[in-house]
């Protein structure tokens, strides 16, 4: 007897078939096993499905819902515990003109936003907040180069970049984890909140901003 794809992979071939304009996804996965079906829900909770005996239907969307990585990775848990299925297309809502013109990525924004700085600025403090609580995970991960931390919000990673010297990420560096998060299709804001310019570390590793007692 063949063996079904594992799930993560015929989500995979689902959506190699997508443009690029989708904002919502909505699928129906069948358990192949209906006593299993219980346990491939409760794996898929995060994702807010609904289930009628074997047949669960989910929704991904890029919006403040579950996205294509974050449900990778629930998938990923019934591959793990055997749970086989079949993962069908039930419906694209593609996105309004409008929202595509407007979103602009974060590669693109990190590089605007260091543009509007000083020349000789040496020192940064920014922050990425994600659009989705399900970024998190893999955004945290796809910018562990530039050492980001939970602070400001429940989605945000701030982060340091210096341009020379001293502390923090090199804003090459941190470009180019920008444009992984990119190609992922994890989408946010990025804002640079304090700058320095033209400082000395003087055997130090920089400067130290102190914010709310805490130094970062």
């Amino acid at each position: 007897m063949l063996r079904l794809l594992r799930l993560v992979e015929q989500f995979s071939e689902l959506e190699r078939g997508l443009v690029d304009e989708w904002a919502e996804l909505r699928l129906r996965l069948t358990v192949a096993d209906e006593s299993r079906a219980e346990r491939a829900a409760a794996l898929l909770a995060p994702a807010n499905p609904g289930r009628l005996g074997k047949v669960i239907r989910l929704t991904v969307d890029r919006g403040p819902g579950i996205a294509p990585e974050a449900l990778r990775r629930l998938l990923k848990r019934l591959d793990d515990e055997g749970i086989d299925g079949t993962l069908d297309m039930q419906s694209i809502q593609k996105a309004p003109p409008e929202e595509l013109r407007t979103k602009v990525t974060l590669r693109a924004q990190w590089d605007l936003r260091l543009a509007e700085v000083p020349a000789d600025w040496s020192d940064i403090y920014a922050q990425v907040r994600l659009d989705s609580t399900d970024y998190l995970e893999r955004g945290a991960l796809l910018l562990a180069p530039i050492n980001p931390a939970r602070y400001g919000g429940p989605t945000a990673l701030r982060f340091r970049s210096a341009q020379h010297f001293g502390y923090g990420v090199s804003p090459g560096m941190a470009a180019r984890c920008f444009e992984r998060c990119d190609e992922e299709g994890i989408t946010g804001e990025v804002e640079i909140l304090y700058v320095l310019s033209d400082t000395n570390p003087v055997a130090t590793q920089g400067p130290v901003w102190l914010l709310g007692g805490r130094m970062v």
